[in-house]
């Protein structure tokens, strides 16, 4: 019998398909049983992987773009940008990126190894001035394509992907879902998704308390990139939360303490994680230690 190769035919069909782990160092004690599903064994090392191949590919089926006729252009804080900049390598187009100035030089570093051309502006203008400048250079750039990721349906590719393969990996046996508000795809992409197959799932956002518009407060800075863009995002179905938790003082955990996790996770677990995936750990650690939630939890 011939043997089936198992090699992809390009980088896009690496994305997905990622392993969860249970921790048990940083969550010694804490009662419940936490899985992270990890993301960074992704090409990028970041969910946005998916959001941005499901954006492209999206607009690809519905002629809207191809390789050597449209440039792409999108506003970003980070990881949706490096996401569309291997992807816009490998299938050929160009792509232009704007990031607030104040973004690490890792990140710029990244976009711009792929080829991305890269606009930098005032991080004091925010997202509403990310926006406003790739719609800008979009009315400059004949064949020019904005995805607008916080308004894009594309972005909801997760009911098919990331939600099912979270039902298989634990089985079904899933109580709560704990994710990091950005974009809004993860939420209204798995939680539905989790809900038809168990209506008692709960699922939770956590965004930066010096940012908490979820919680009707107002915009501002804070240290926790990919997350509390300082919007409400269209694509975010806000009727799927229980609760979005804030990372603040008291009930709540600092940006400061979302780094520490981040940093406990590569210590204490081997997991070399992102600051918002260290911001989902701290704010289920508090969700079990000062609530008492004894559960199966997880993080996309």
């Amino acid at each position: 019998m011939e043997e089936k190769c198992g090699i992809a035919k390009d980088v896009t069909e690496v994305i997905g398909n990622t392993p969860m782990v249970y921790l048990n160092n940083v969550v010694d004690g804490c009662g419940a049983r936490i899985a992270a599903k990890l993301e960074m064994m992704g090409p990028c090392s970041s969910v946005k992987d998916r959001t941005a191949y499901s954006m492209i590919r999206d607009a690809e089926e519905k002629g809207l773009i191809s390789p050597g006729k449209n440039i792409l252009i999108e506003s970003t804080t980070g990881n949706t940008g490096i996401g569309l900049a291997f992807i816009a390598a490998a299938k050929g187009y160009k792509l232009i990126l704007v990031m607030p100035s104040d973004v690490t030089l890792e990140r710029k570093m990244v976009v711009l190894a792929f080829g991305a051309e890269l606009h930098l502006i005032d991080p004091a203008k925010g997202t509403k001035g990310l926006h406003d400048e790739a719609n800008e250079i979009m009315k400059k750039t004949p064949n020019g394509y904005v995805f607008n990721q916080s308004e894009n349906p594309a972005n909801r590719s997760h009911y098919k992907t990331t939600g099912s393969e979270i039902w298989k990996a634990t089985g079904g046996k899933v109580d709560i879902l704990v994710a990091a508000v950005g974009n809004g795809g993860k939420v209204t992409g798995v939680g539905p998704f989790l809900k038809e197959k168990n209506s008692e799932i709960k699922i939770y956002g956590v965004e930066p308390a010096e940012s908490a518009v979820l919680n009707g407060g107002n915009p501002g800075p804070h240290k926790i990139l990919g997350i509390g863009a300082g919007i409400i995002p269209k694509v975010l179905d806000t009727n799927l939360l229980e609760e979005v938790i804030q990372l603040h003082v008291d009930e709540t955990i600092s940006s400061d303490e979302a780094i520490e996790t981040a940093k406990l996770l590569a210590l204490k677990e081997g997991l070399l994680v992102g600051i918002s995936s260290g911001a989902a750990a701290a704010a289920i650690k508090l969700m079990v230690q000062n609530r008492g939630i004894g559960h199966r939890l997880g993080w996309p």
